[in-house]
């Protein structure tokens, strides 16, 4: 592909570098994915740190736009799941927010609980699908024929990732129009 010349070439090598990058995202999900399930739910995880929630969800928030609100929140666990799974449902909630602001919250639930509440003005999710969206590789009707840039795998992990922090992760429709992700 280097070897091609002209427009036609370097409109190929971006398209195919465009091409391998998402390769390398799939790739990298399906790992994560991969060491979750081989994980016992509740077995202690390979990294466990303080980590300030609130912090690490503004950092995220920041890279793509969104309100942060909440209470400082100290957990112990892995760093990079935890900001696996606040990126997964901030992108999940931008890609379905059509356009609008996306809310993230956390709040303290007691000694190490939190909640982390991420809510969109998008579409919403129809109740039968509320569970399902959290089944890897499950795309809603019409979803792939956008090519939103998801897998399918966002929300399995972002489920995976809550339980192996003895939490979990669940989906309901937002007050006045919208998804709300817990």
């Amino acid at each position: 592909i280097e070897l091609l010349g002209g427009d036609e070439g370097a409109e190929l090598r971006a398209r195919v570098a465009r091409d391998i990058a998402e390769l390398d995202d799939l790739i990298g999900e399906l790992l994560l994915a991969s060491r979750l399930e081989a994980l016992v739910p509740g077995q202690a995880l390979e990294r466990r740190e303080p980590i300030d929630l609130l912090g690490l969800a503004a950092e995220e928030a920041s890279h793509g736009g969104g309100a942060v609100a909440g209470e400082a929140v100290t957990l112990v666990g892995d760093r990079a799941l935890l900001r696996r799974l606040v990126r997964n449902l901030l992108e999940n909630a931008r890609r379905h927010a059509g356009g609008a602001e996306v809310e993230l919250e956390v709040a303290k639930l007691g000694p190490g609980r939190a909640r982390i509440r991420v809510s969109d003005r998008g579409p919403g999710v129809p109740e039968s699908e509320r569970e399902r969206i959290f089944e890897p590789f499950h795309r809603r009707a019409g979803a792939a024929e956008t090519r939103d840039g998801s897998f399918g795998l966002g929300l399995a992990l972002v489920r995976q990732i809550a339980r192996h922090h003895g939490g979990e992760a669940r989906c309901r429709p937002r007050e006045g129009g919208g998804t709300v992700f817990e």
